[in-house]
């Protein structure tokens, strides 16, 4: 499958350098650029994509909103938001998380590992790693405000898939999981599978947030 891509950065020569890097895989085609939040939804409009590299910084509309507009619009889960940050906009990934964005990677990435992001994303799982998550969540977990009393989507799970989703928020990878409830770690990917389902969650990104806005994990716990 060749995944298809938008280049959202207000820099024409990141843009470029984005362009050159993804048009020499195979697998990889760039099917637009934009130039700001507002120009990617138009170009959203216009062409099917899968994966958005979003910036975050950027006029008319940053790239925080512009996640929110384009994970609402969806209705079959694409295009999957990767986010690009800098070191000292954490708060601003933390944001576009929330806004439904898959992961998020430093600007200063090394051309493979973006490759390999985009893949994984494009594929429906995050690149940021559960245990990033939970650091970056508590770092910033002020920001969610009140937690409600309950989530109502979450009676939807069985006692185990609720067992899952807890380790899940705490940050524990499949494997890690399957040790800890002693099943096989294909029965875990199998549990995490049905909870995304239920929940209606793109990746354990997702899943993090959720656990956290509903009062399941808190910061520390």
């Amino acid at each position: 499958m060749t995944v298809r891509v938008v280049i959202v950065d207000d820099q024409a020569l990141v843009r470029a350098g984005f362009r050159m890097v993804l048009d020499s895989q195979p697998d990889l085609t760039v099917v637009g650029e934009a130039i700001d939040g507002a120009d990617a939804l138009r170009v959203l409009a216009g062409v099917e994509a899968d994966v958005v590299v979003m910036d975050l910084r950027m006029p008319t509309m940053d790239g925080v909103e512009a996640t929110r507009r384009i994970c609402a619009a969806s209705t079959d889960g694409r295009p999957r938001v990767l986010v690009l940050t800098t070191f000292d906009t954490e708060a601003d990934a933390f944001a576009a998380l929330r806004a439904g964005a898959s992961g998020f990677l430093l600007k200063n990435v090394p051309p493979e590992e973006l490759l390999a992001a985009i893949r994984v994303v494009a594929e429906g799982d995050s690149v940021v790693a559960p245990s990033i998550t939970r650091r970056l969540l508590d770092r910033f977990a002020d920001r969610l405000g009140p937690a409600p009393a309950q989530d109502p989507r979450l009676a939807q799970l069985t006692d185990r898939e609720r067992e899952i989703l807890l380790l899940v928020a705490q940050g524990l990878a499949n494997a890690e999981i399957a040790a800890r409830v002693h099943v096989a770690e294909a029965t875990v990917k199998t549990h995490v599978g049905r909870i995304l389902a239920k929940l209606q969650l793109r990746d354990r990104v997702q899943v993090v947030v959720l656990a956290y806005e509903s009062g399941l994990v808190t910061p520390g716990g």
